[in-house]
């Protein structure tokens, strides 16, 4: 049963994040065309500020589902009740206090907003989205024990639904009206509902679930949770102040338009990320089980066995979108929605070192180290807003993303090696450093040529470069990564796991 959970969970996860991608590439088409960059520039804008606020979640709801595992498999009816009555009471609270803080931010929006010329009340806007991200958390804390028994690919096919009924209605409403306000509008009540289809099944596969009488939460696994949460926090902050701060400062220090063309670029990055970066951390369960069990020789040699699939998808994911960026962007938008060469590559870059985490952060995970580098966070979030601020004013643009890339340095030259590299496997600081920047120069030689070999052959027509870079991506990386880890033991392992599978599928 569990082997057939998680295929059926991977495989509607792939497929649901496909179909996702492909209807938000059209529906982001429509956008543009319909109201513009600036109006994309402030949907961006107003999703950073909003994950922001979004911080107070502080991982409930992951602390919450770790303590669901142990009931759920011991049929312990009365604790599923009493955390599920927690949970609520934990979202209901958030919820208060998203609406009083986003309320609080709302005096300085102009802060954030260099320029911008559109035909709305940015303050009605705003609290729009303030009104999704409490839609986000009410009822949906019902969906926490479809995770913990494994059925995910409920909730996969019921968010598929969603986000295709979304756009669809959303892109009807936009071409009738041209109205903003209801395109927004339509989110928040397709939300709602997509939460209360998700609690009328879960009420139906659980009816237990809508009894009156709970007891009060265990005081053991009551601090368990907030131990967790504890943990967390950091990370959850620094996380965000990482990844979710882009948009603010380039809207405050360049202008909301490019809020709107860079949007477009991250769209793509993050659909590929979400497609192929979760090949690498689903495997935290079984590392975790791993590292408990296996010689430490052993824990290593997955790792680097780990490490090496996730190099190559790395390398060739972002070589592909290094070749094939400016010709898809060309076609899928317009040329004059291209972004200057130097914020292609220090893009692709910076894609590269997050792809390249996963392997070390699945391990760090895996082995429960959260207390341990809690500060890391904080001192990579603060590099990075201080790094980009300074940085954007001779590099513009690409100057934001350089101060991304080097304040991650936090992580790759603290906590990997000392958490990572010395407390999992004992290895020295010296291997560490000679294999991470051995995998950084592979990555740029490869990508060198691949970009050498594509200037060879100029098209006119974009339809031709784009299929002739789309080639290039696919043979040069690959076969070059092929050449070089041929004899490896890390290649042998992967060769014959395909050859096994493939002889499998015969019989």
């Amino acid at each position: 049963m569990r082997v057939k959970n998680s295929f059926n969970n991977t495989t509607l996860t792939f497929l649901s994040n496909l179909i996702n991608i492909i209807v938000g590439f059209i529906a982001q088409k429509i956008f543009i065309n319909i109201l513009g960059t600036e109006y994309l520039g402030i949907n961006g804008l107003f999703t950073n500020i909003i994950s922001m606020l979004g911080i107070v979640e502080l991982g409930i709801g992951s602390a919450i589902i770790y303590n669901l595992y142990k009931p759920i498999i011991e049929n312990d009816k009365e604790t599923i009740k009493s955390l599920m009555s927690f949970y609520k009471k934990a979202y209901n609270l958030i919820s208060i206090i998203i609406f009083i803080l986003g309320i609080i931010i709302m005096p300085f929006l102009p802060l954030f907003i260099k320029e911008v010329n559109v035909d709305v009340n940015l303050n009605l806007v705003y609290l729009l989205f303030i009104a999704d991200i409490i839609c986000s958390y009410i009822l949906s804390y019902k969906r926490s024990i479809l995770y913990a028994c494994q059925k995910n690919y409920i909730i996969d096919i019921i968010h598929m639904t969603y986000i295709v009924v979304l756009n669809i209605v959303q892109l009807i409403v936009l071409y009738i009206t041209k109205n903003y306000y209801l395109y927004l509008t339509v989110k928040i009540l397709c939300r709602l509902i997509e939460n209360i289809v998700i609690t009328l099944i879960v009420n139906r596969k659980y009816p237990y679930l809508v009894e009156k009488n709970i007891n009060k939460l265990s005081p053991d696994i009551e601090k368990d949770i907030f131990k967790k949460i504890k943990a967390l926090f950091f990370h959850k902050i620094g996380g965000f102040f990482v990844k979710g701060t882009d948009n603010i400062i380039i809207s405050t220090f360049i202008g909301i338009t490019q809020v709107g063309y860079y949007s477009n670029y991250y769209m793509i990055f993050h659909a590929i990320e979400t497609l192929f970066g979760k090949a690498i951390t689903a495997l935290t369960p079984s590392v975790g089980d791993m590292l408990v069990t296996e010689t430490q020789q052993k824990k290593y040699d997955i790792f680097k066995k780990v490490r090496f699939i996730n190099f190559w998808i790395a390398c060739f994911c972002g070589i592909s979108i290094l070749l094939i960026m400016d010709s898809f962007i060309t076609i899928w938008l317009g040329k004059e929605y291209i972004l200057g060469q130097l914020v292609l590559i220090v893009l692709v870059f910076n894609f590269y070192q997050k792809m390249m985490r996963n392997s070390y952060s699945t391990f760090k995970e895996a082995a429960g180290i959260f207390y341990e580098d809690r500060f890391v966070p904080i001192v990579e979030s603060i590099l990075n807003i201080i790094l980009s601020i300074i940085l954007i004013k001779p590099f513009g643009l690409a100057g934001v993303f350089m101060g991304t890339i080097i304040s991650g340095l936090a992580l790759w030259c603290y906590s990997y090696p000392k958490y990572v590299y010395k407390k999992i496997f004992f290895r020295s600081y010296k291997d560490y450093i000679k294999e991470t920047i051995g995998y950084i120069l592979l990555f740029i030689v490869i990508s060198i040529v691949s970009l050498v070999v594509s200037s060879m052959f100029i098209f006119e027509n974009i339809w031709i470069r784009f299929i002739k870079n789309v080639i290039i991506s696919a043979i040069i990386p690959n076969i070059m990564i092929i050449i070089i880890f041929y004899k490896t033991d890390n290649f042998k392992y992967y060769k014959d796991l395909v050859f096994n599978i493939i002889k499998h599928r015969k019989k």
